[in-house]
């Protein structure tokens, strides 16, 4: 068979089929995100629709009143369900196989939007919130890893890039929505509809099978086979694909008998690294300090003060265009994050992350003045400058850096640190961003607060994270030798 044949037969519909089913899990991720945004005002009774008024047509209660502490713990509890999904998935992926862990996330994602939907107070909404968190912090986690071995290898980058992208879906489709629906106790449909992508998902998955490298892992190699075939094509060829597969799954004692000898160490594979062994250890420190402070740099230069609140924020100084703007602002990250994916790989991860924090820092800054001096057109170009900024870096560069400033043996151990960093700080904005907001007075001097932790945060990662673009290995990036063969 011809080369471009077997290439195009590799990318199959039915791989199309099973990436998209698996990423409507980082669609809901991105959907929960942002789906209080457009009917805060609303959902908390400070106004009956952030359009004209119309006449409600439920029985439930057209909304639920909060102050902003409140609203702020109703909006990050889906933080601290995500943190206890994203810890739950792994190990349940990793025993069970990936597609129990994936049928699993779908129930959360129904069960939550229904009691949100149906909420009568606060205590029920914020339950739906933590289990739509559970459900997205593990398909935030599963998703990734399905996709990566169920891709051809030569593929691999493209399709990973599917889980950001389908984030930026998720949080466009919200918006779209709430634009349309925050009025009345409309606002139940944008969280009910969570649910029904839930429902779909759940029906999309009968059709997906295990993933073909967790089988044969699992010493079933001759279906993991048939899986990768029906992946493939039936023409494709699958041998090299399978030639990883004939001591993955072998015992042990073979193992042994099969591996490096002890008499050269340099070729011996390192015993997996925990998470508290990493930060002890001072040949990993430094990575797992990287990580922590890129992540959190990624949430404390305020970028989910925009996903999840820039309604509410810009509706004093654009009273009939907020909505709008969001559901632009929103545009504007997909096509962003699309339209930047490659610059990673051509510019460095190192110079990506300092232009984004850059920028994001001076657009925070025309924020506040827009915002405190009532300019609308200035006000809306720095928020889309500021969404724009994030996606040429602090978006997509921080999960590519964990696997990449250690080596193999300790990536699991770095990925634990970064995930766990990046939700905290995502509760730390969410569930202090009101609240901050309200106690500064409003008028966008919190944005002062965030164009300050850019300037900090952008000093660490200038001084401190290394570039990893065109680095062999994690010895290389820290440059130092391999402690193997000290």
């Amino acid at each position: 068979m011809a080369t471009g044949d077997s290439t195009r037969s590799r990318v199959t519909p039915y791989l199309i089929y099973l990436v998209f089913i698996v990423t409507l899990g980082p669609l809901q991720f991105g959907y929960h995100l942002a789906e209080l945004n457009a009917p805060q005002a609303v959902v908390t009774c400070e106004r009956k629709s952030i359009h004209a008024s119309s006449a409600a047509t439920t029985g439930l209660p057209q909304c639920i009143p909060m102050s902003p502490s409140q609203f702020g713990l109703v909006s990050s509890v889906y933080t601290l369900g995500g943190l206890a999904g994203a810890l739950l998935a792994g190990p349940v992926s990793t025993k069970y196989g990936r597609r129990i862990a994936l049928f699993a996330t779908t129930i959360f994602f129904v069960l939550g939007p229904v009691a949100e939907t149906l909420a009568p107070a606060i205590p029920v909404l914020t339950l739906g919130r933590f289990l739509s968190g559970i459900g997205s912090g593990a398909a935030i986690v599963v998703g990734p890893i399905y996709v990566s071995e169920i891709a051809p290898p030569a593929s691999r980058g493209f399709f990973g890039a599917f889980t950001q992208v389908m984030t930026n879906v998720g949080i466009l489709l919200t918006q779209g929505l709430g634009y349309f629906w925050s009025h009345d106790s409309f606002w139940r449909l944008i969280l009910a509809v969570a649910g029904m992508i839930g429902f779909l998902q759940f029906l999309g998955l009968l059709m997906v099978p295990e993933s073909p490298t967790w089988l044969a892992e699992h010493h079933q190699v001759n279906y993991a086979r048939r899986v990768l075939q029906r992946i493939r094509g039936h023409d494709a060829n699958i041998e090299l694909e399978t030639q990883g597969w004939r001591t993955s799954g072998v015992p042990a004692e073979e193992e042994s008998l099969l591996g490096p000898s002890p008499a050269n160490p340099s070729t011996q594979t390192p015993a997996p690294v925990t998470i508290l062994q990493a930060v002890r250890d001072p040949y990993y420190r430094p990575a797992i300090i990287a990580v922590v402070g890129v992540m959190i740099a990624q949430q404390f230069t305020g970028i989910n003060s925009i996903i999840m609140y820039s309604v509410s924020l810009l509706q004093s100084i654009l009273p009939t265009t907020a909505a709008l703007l969001t559901v632009l602002i929103s545009a504007i990250n997909l096509v962003m994050t699309l339209a930047c994916s490659p610059l990673p790989d051509r510019i460095g991860r190192k110079t990506c992350l300092l232009l984004s924090i850059a920028g994001m820092g001076g657009s925070s800054i025309l924020l506040a003045l827009g915002i405190y001096f009532n300019q609308q057109i200035p006000s809306a170009i720095a928020a889309l400058l500021f969404v724009a900024c994030f996606a040429v870096g602090l978006g997509p560069v921080p999960f590519i850096l964990a696997s990449e400033l250690v080596g193999p043996e300790a990536v699991g151990a770095a990925q634990s640190w970064a995930l766990a960093a990046n939700w905290i700080a995502t509760f730390v904005v969410a569930q202090f961003f009101p609240v901050l907001n309200d106690a500064l007075g409003g008028r966008g001097k919190v944005y002062w607060v965030f164009a300050a932790m850019a300037g900090l945060l952008g000093g660490f990662i200038y001084y401190w994270v290394p570039e990893t673009k065109g680095k062999a290995n994690a010895d290389e990036v820290w440059g130092r030798m391999d402690r193997r063969q000290d």
